[in-house]
């Protein structure tokens, strides 16, 4: 009797050591509850991807989708700190219509005891020539049966991709404006936060990227990057990001004009490696 006690007792410790180990990581790894960023390009630029036009813009800024032409689909997956309690995976669906882009995708992360899980559903396209625009709603849940047991609410977020020239784009994108709860007792709150960034196309092998990140609860977070193509069918790719210091780098091989397939990997200096790895097939007509 005793013996399935100390068992019981040794679970429950076993539990809790692990919502608070995943939490500690959590602090370190995401500055925001709710976003996450996703596509292997866009972690090996250090996540400098407000104005980066693919379709994992679906989780990076919905305005930047309205530059699909084709039926695309992408799935990402990332382990932080090759932790299987810290995996993140997710999808994007985006269809052109004939004015606009719609879009599906979704996103889950964490392991069994922790997890959380967004889908949505967007709508992007172009106001002129120059300037375009996405918006999103999405459903947000977090299960934390120790804690929280499942919470769910509902999200939007938008953003704006302008267009300098050919070769410099400005972007803006703003997650959960409305500052939507997570639980309600305890107050806490999905995290709101704001990304401004540019995009140069140096010349048709390099483009230079660089963006701010503002959580209205942590500091600001400066964030740059570096694609340079040796060939048409080669990319190689680098970013270091602040608060906290982490250096990124990755290439991707554009297997064809349909397929892409990339890999990459993010370091923090304390807490280490965050291998990913994301696949795009394009429909082309």
């Amino acid at each position: 009797m005793l013996k399935v006690k100390f068992n019981r007792v040794k679970k429950l410790i076993n539990h809790r050591f692990t919502f608070c180990f995943v939490f500690i990581l959590t602090g370190y790894t995401s500055f925001s509850q709710g976003i996450y960023f996703s596509g292997s390009r866009s972690n090996s630029l250090a996540n400098a991807s407000v104005c980066i036009t693919d379709v994992y813009s679906f989780h990076n800024n919905p305005a930047n989708l309205s530059y699909i032409e084709d039926v695309t689909i992408g799935i990402s997956y990332e382990n932080r700190f090759l932790l299987k309690e810290l995996q993140n995976q997710s999808f994007t669906v985006a269809i052109p219509l004939k004015y606009g882009v719609l879009s599906f995708g979704g996103n889950t992360f964490g392991y069994q005891t922790f997890r959380t899980f967004k889908s949505g559903v967007g709508y992007s396209m172009f106001l002129t020539n120059e300037l375009s625009m996405g918006v999103q709603m999405n459903h947000q849940m977090v299960r934390l049966p120790e804690a929280y047991g499942i919470s769910q609410t509902i999200t939007g977020e938008f953003g704006f991709n302008y267009a300098l020239n050919s070769d410099w784009n400005i972007g803006l994108a703003i997650f959960n404006l409305g500052r939507n709860k997570l639980t309600v007792d305890p107050d806490d709150r999905y995290s709101t936060t704001m990304r401004l960034g540019t995009k140069y196309q140096v010349s048709e092998r390099t483009m230079l990227v660089a963006e701010l990140e503002k959580d209205i609860e942590h500091p600001i977070r400066s964030k740059i990057g570096i694609e340079y193509l040796p060939t048409k069918k080669l990319a190689f790719r680098g970013g270091f990001a602040t608060q906290p210091i982490e250096l990124s780098f990755g290439l991707g091989w554009i297997i064809s004009e349909k397929y892409a397939l990339d890999f990459g990997t993010q370091y923090h200096q304390i807490l280490g490696w965050s291998p990913n790895i994301s696949f795009k097939y394009a429909f082309v007509k």
